[in-house]
């Protein structure tokens, strides 16, 4: 028997606000143990929540952006549940109505097509705390108590943990492209909850929903997907799914590997939503409206820029985008004068492979786009070799020097593009090699490659390659 894989995916971006979504507390990360506190995200009795417009103009950017409707007016609810890093004993969240709905994402696969995965909601609600277990002893930190989240409802139209992979990623760099969320994995402002079912091929009913809670790791994801779905397949097969297979939460185990049933998944109605009675209802303005339509150029855009007016490869052009601070990287090589091809030659290999044995990445480069851009612009105009361009980047990696007219000249890189000094180096080579002339002129072609070597070795690699070979099988003819 075949099985298809179903997956929906919930993430939760914590948006980058000042402060926090119902109170004028800091959203700052890593402070001291329940120092951003105050009456209103610890809950105490009198204290009213303020909604937080900054949230509001995130969400409604993020609606735009993935083409989903945004809703003129939303209602923030109470989702009643009790954990410690939770001193209200509800949530408040959006459930009736929520500020974003249906909208879409297309994520791009390994055959090379397209495909485009619903986005059922996206909703703002504030996020809890967090519990510290040491030893014996478990503690609460309420420092991230009502910082502002965007959780994000996919459709459950992934069939694959590629297929999650690359939607997450997708998301990823959509949010930070906007700039309404870090998005730091490590820190824990981009997580998601991750909801998977088999099914046989050919039926239309969907199997036993599993959730697996806040997996803040690419890789994790997938393994944890993969993981899940061997499990209920084993089930199946073995005749005992109804039993071991149960709608509930599950967590990740990084250690082991593993799913660990962790609760029963409670339904909407175990929750009793119900409006916020401190809370009036999100009435947005149409200037607000309008203002949160002016998104920047996001990564599918740049796609397409990139392949039809710059003329680069789609796959080049994925890798650039993917990442904002390599896209604005990259375009800025461009505008001090660097060709594309050129650009995403020296960027993606030359550039980031040094970086990466350093340690590094493009944001903590020390070689700046305006920079690499110019010495780019030194091969195009044939001032200098790409050999010589890459001594020069490695010279720029050890030390301070970023002049680099000047180390062009202090390094002897200038390329010879005269064509009476290269034709003196050709006859030299080819008078002190005339036993090889002949052999050549007889009919071996292949000890042309001898010729241009000397030529090479001969000029330290500063004659235009072009040049010499013209001029070189001119002189052999």
């Amino acid at each position: 028997m075949k099985f298809e894989t179903v997956i929906g995916l919930e993430v939760h971006a914590q948006l980058n606000t000042k402060t926090k979504i119902f109170c004028s507390c800091a959203t700052s990360f890593a402070e001291h143990q329940n120092i951003n506190t105050c009456p209103v995200c610890l809950a105490l009795p009198g204290a009213l929540p303020v909604l937080n417009i900054e949230a509001v103009k995130k969400a409604m950017l993020f609606g735009n952006a993935v083409n989903a409707t945004v809703n003129k007016k939303s209602i923030f609810n109470r989702k009643s549940y009790f954990y410690p890093d939770s001193p209200s004993a509800y949530q408040i969240t959006q459930f009736d109505i929520a500020i974003v709905e249906n909208g879409e994402l297309f994520i791009d696969l390994e055959d090379g097509t397209t495909k485009r995965i619903g986005i059922t909601r996206a909703h703002l609600e504030a996020d809890a705390g967090k519990n510290m277990h040491e030893g014996a002893v478990s503690k609460v930190d309420l420092n991230r108590a009502g910082t502002p989240l965007l959780e994000i409802v996919s459709e459950p139209e992934m069939r694959s943990s590629e297929d999650a992979v690359a939607y997450l990623k997708k998301l990823h760099s959509i949010v930070r492209y906007l700039d309404i969320s870090d998005a730091n994995m490590q820190e824990g402002s981009f997580r998601c909850d991750v909801n998977v079912s088999i099914r046989p091929v050919g039926q239309e009913e969907f199997g036993t929903r599993v959730e697996i809670k806040n997996i803040n790791s690419f890789r994790f994801v997938a393994a944890a997907i993969a993981y899940e779905v061997a499990r209920q397949t084993e089930a199946y097969i073995d005749g005992t799914y109804d039993t071991e297979v149960c709608q509930e939460t599950r967590l990740w185990d990084v250690g082991r590997s593993v799913t660990k049933s962790m609760r029963g998944k409670e339904d909407s109605a175990d929750y009793r939503y119900f409006p916020d009675p401190d809370l009036r209802p999100v009435l947005v303005s149409d200037e607000m409206m309008e203002i949160a339509k002016n998104i920047p150029e996001l990564p599918d855009a740049k796609v397409i820029r990139y392949v039809n007016v710059l003329g680069i490869k789609k796959d080049d052009a994925l890798v650039i985008t993917a990442q904002k601070e390599m896209a604005y990287y990259f375009e800025e090589m461009i505008a001090c004068g660097s060709e594309p091809r050129i650009a995403v030659t020296w960027l993606t290999s030359e550039l980031l492979g040094r970086l990466n044995k350093l340690g590094l990445n493009i944001e903590t480069s020390p070689i700046s786009a305006k920079i690499l851009g110019e010495l780019t612009s030194k091969i195009s105009n044939d001032t200098i070799s790409g050999k010589g361009a890459k001594d020069i980047l490695d010279y720029m990696l050890e030390n301070n020097d970023r002049d680099i007219d000047e180390l062009i000249t202090t390094l002897g890189l200038a390329q010879v593009s005269d064509d009476g000094a290269i034709n003196t180096m050709i006859d030299n080579i080819l008078n002190a090699n005339m036993d090889k002339v002949e052999e050549y002129k007889s009919g071996k072609d292949k000890l042309f490659g001898f010729f241009v070597g000397q030529l090479m070795k001969n000029s330290g690699g500063s004659v235009n390659p072009v040049k010499a070979n013209d001029l070189l099988k001119q002189k052999l003819s």
